[in-house]
């Protein structure tokens, strides 16, 4: 009998061009995994540190990668970073806005990485790569429909060491200083295990160390004594009113009598607790955004209700409301209410937010989502800068979703106000992280230009925030509740005022600067690579 020998195969690592297949999925893995570290990195999770880690992984990714891998991965990295952190905009209108306007801003962080890649093989390249990514965040703020500059680097930074920069460069220079030292880590680290054979940190590596870590660190202290909370013009006792909402989400609008009820119901509970002893008399009080959905202008009742709670507080108050002219677009209006004279001045909010107060292309937008119908009637942007005289403090007006954009804060500042107010309406999005990411914002607007910041917000969460970014006062979500405290008044102009647009400006010509270099050596490559050819042929 003759015995059969049986081969039997052992199965391969599945391999693609020459590597096993797993590996073909480390770098995306790596760039999705970037993007949930910066999320992970932004209120209400006190984690900022975590922006440093991802810029690093993200240099990783992308160093020295072609341009069409860069690009993918960078959108990636975009979905992993924006998906998470934008998920409350489809609290109550479902996902398909949620992930549509996550997959559009992605395209921004994708073009990005992109314009990264490019510069990582130039000399210190982090410094490149960080402006370059600069000039992504100014593009997303500012395109498509008027930009949408939520998830700026800087804007997850209010706890974070850095943030005294704020003060010396707006959040251009904030965020620029946060992607430089994580790029930086990534160098250091890059070149240490390029030489790690010798036993000694090679010079390339500490150079990397000092420009890309060393220096923004040094720069954010030595911004130290620009964040000053000191009272240049005395003080001010500010009452911030937060009435509650009968329901979340969009259908609170419904209730617009109950809303505007709430809020004087709280300003008149706050009189009482004053004559009473019970907490100081404010120098002015501020209500929230939407406070009044019922124009007053054109409903008697909604007047005399707001009129009776500001007559019983006996100070100047901020309301906001709901205009609805005869013909044209709503405003978002913020009126000032004087306790014997009515209404003396309003501000119209500037940066109305698009597929929020106004739909772009309805008609298109209709074919996906319904619900766009329920913003029947458009707002229009207002076009003069809000400064209010309230009882001799002047108070910037800033409703919003204005907070994300640099120049709504700023310009009340320049106009002369000592005191930043952000009335919001958080109610629609619930009880997800938006407040806490609004809240954020704010906390930068006050470093960056040396004011004292209070937010008044419909729902929560409402807050006093000093000039250095520390909140001394807030409520709880969904509780009715006043704060009344003293801040400092301040008319100095830190420097990220005064110079404006200039940093970003500048950190812009640095990319395009470091893009153009790229473009120049390209094609001095191919010259040279036409001319061997010529001469061996």
């Amino acid at each position: 009998m003759s015995a059969t020998i049986t081969t039997v195969d052992t199965p391969q690592p599945a391999t693609a061009g020459g590597r096993p297949l797993l590996r073909r999925f480390v770098r995306p893995g790596a760039a999705a995994l970037s993007g949930v570290l910066l999320f992970l990195s932004f209120p209400p999770r006190p984690l900022w540190w975590l922006a440093l880690p991802a810029f690093a992984l993200l240099g990783w990714t992308l160093y020295g990668r072609r341009p069409l891998p860069a690009l993918g991965l960078g959108y990636l990295t975009g979905l992993g970073f924006l998906l998470p952190l934008l998920i409350w905009t489809g609290e109550e209108v479902g996902p398909v806005p949620w992930v549509a306007l996550a997959a559009v801003e992605a395209i921004f962080v994708a073009l990005a990485c992109l314009g990264i890649a490019a510069v990582s093989r130039l000399p210190v390249w982090p410094l490149w790569a960080a402006a370059v990514w600069i000039v992504g965040e100014a593009a997303r703020g500012r395109v498509p429909f008027g930009g949408f500059p939520w998830g700026k680097i800087a804007f997850g930074q209010a706890d974070g060491v850095f943030l005294p920069l704020a003060a010396l460069g707006g959040t251009p220079l904030l965020g620029f200083a946060v992607v430089l030292c994580g790029f930086g880590l990534y160098e250091t680290a890059r070149r240490v295990l390029a030489h790690r054979r010798t036993g000694e940190l090679p010079r390339s590596a500490a150079a990397a160390a000092l420009l890309s870590v060393l220096v923004p660190v040094t720069a954010a202290l030595a911004a130290l004594p620009l964040v000053d909370d000191s009272a240049e013009d005395g003080t001010a006792t500010v009452a911030a009113i937060q009435g509650n909402v009968p329901r979340l989400g969009l259908d609170f609008n419904s209730q617009r009598r109950a809303v505007l009820d709430n809020h004087a119901e709280r300003t008149e509970q706050l009189a009482a607790d004053v004559k009473a002893g019970k907490v100081a008399e404010p120098d002015f009080v501020l209500w929230p955004e939407n406070s009044s959905d019922l124009d007053p202008y054109r409903n008697r009742d909604a007047w005399v209700v707001i009129d009776d709670a500001v007559r019983a507080i006996g100070v100047p108050t901020v309301v906001g409301a709901v205009v609805t002219p005869d013909t044209g677009k709503l405003r978002n209006t913020l009126i000032e209410w004087d306790p014997t004279r009515g209404p003396v001045d309003t501000y119209d909010k500037r940066h109305v937010q698009p597929f929020g107060e106004y739909i772009p292309m309805r008609s298109l937008v209709r074919l996906v989502n319904s619900d766009v119908d329920r913003v029947r009637r458009d707002f229009g942007p207002g076009h003069k800068v809000g400064v209010f005289d309230l009882g001799g403090t002047k108070v910037g007006m800033v409703t919003c979703f204005e907070a994300a954009f640099d120049d709504a804060a700023r310009d009340t500042v320049t106009h002369g106000a000592q005191l930043i107010s952000v009335p919001s309406n958080n109610a629609t999005f619930g009880r997800s992280e938006m407040t806490y990411q609004q809240l954020a914002m704010s906390r930068v607007r006050a470093v960056e230009h040396g004011r004292s910041v209070v937010v008044p917000v419909t729902s929560g969460v409402s807050a006093v925030i000093m000039p250095d970014g520390k909140i001394v006062q807030k409520t709880k979500m969904f509780t009715p509740d006043a704060l009344v405290a003293e801040v400092p008044l301040r008319s100095s102009l830190t420097p990220a005022t005064r110079l404006g647009t200039w940093p970003e400006r500048f950190l812009v010509l640095v990319g395009a600067g470091g893009l153009g270099w790229v473009v120049v050596r390209g094609m001095r490559a191919r010259r040279e690579l036409r001319v061997e050819r010529s001469e061996g042929s």
